[in-house]
């Protein structure tokens, strides 16, 4: 078995590797494992993701794993400073390359996550009936209408009220949905093959953590 170390920003993203991507990926003889981001001084300060941080926590991590990949959003990315998704990912991985000794590029694989996670969640809105206390026609038709203006989840745009995961909170009564408690939930719904379907950038990605074990 190969292991993935799978870099992740909160623990949302670490309850959707255990009960999603890990089982799914273990046919591909791949053993992945979730790693929450942390300081060097082992404090987790969620949400605060920078180019820096996760270079040097994937430096700290090399040799603890065969293969170290990333699941972090691209909404929220700290200091971007204009970088695109995939700007994004080639300076994590050069950063690696010059701050750890034997380094190997075939060993690293920085991926963002276009636009959150949450975007994950609108390749089938059916699945949000999981949310019980906050489920009913209207919320199932404002759901369908986001999704409609889109060509993919991943193009539902990160602004500080239209990210996917402030559509969500909006279209929901207040209290009846939690990010860490349904997120997880819907997905594992949802499905692996739904979420490839609809979602390119994360498809290429989870193929190419196949190719790691196959």
């Amino acid at each position: 078995m190969t292991r993935v170390c799978i870099v992740c920003e909160g623990q949302t993203e670490v309850e959707f590797i255990k009960t999603c991507l890990a089982p799914h990926l273990a046919g591909s003889k791949i053993w992945a494992y979730p790693a929450l981001l942390q300081a060097p001084s082992g404090n987790h300060r969620g949400g605060r993701v920078t180019v820096e941080r996760l270079v040097k926590f994937i430096s700290h991590q090399y040799k603890e794993a065969d293969r170290i990949t990333t699941l972090v959003d691209f909404y929220g990315f700290k200091q971007r400073n204009g970088r695109s998704r995939t700007e994004l990912e080639a300076d994590i991985l050069k950063g690696v390359q010059q701050s750890t000794q034997g380094f190997d590029p075939r060993f690293i694989l920085p991926y963002v996550q276009m636009h959150e996670f949450e975007a994950l969640l609108f390749s089938n809105v059916e699945e949000f009936q999981w949310v019980l206390d906050g489920w009913n026609e209207k919320v199932f038709s404002q759901l369908q209408k986001v999704r409609s203006e889109f060509g993919s989840p991943e193009e539902i745009n990160d602004s500080p009220e239209t990210a996917p995961s402030k559509r969500i909170l909006t279209i929901f009564e207040k209290g009846t949905y939690s990010k860490t408690e349904h997120g997880p939930l819907i997905a594992e719904a949802i499905g692996l093959d739904v979420m490839r379907e609809h979602c390119p950038a994360f498809n290429e990605w989870v193929s190419k953590l196949e190719e790691w074990g196959n």
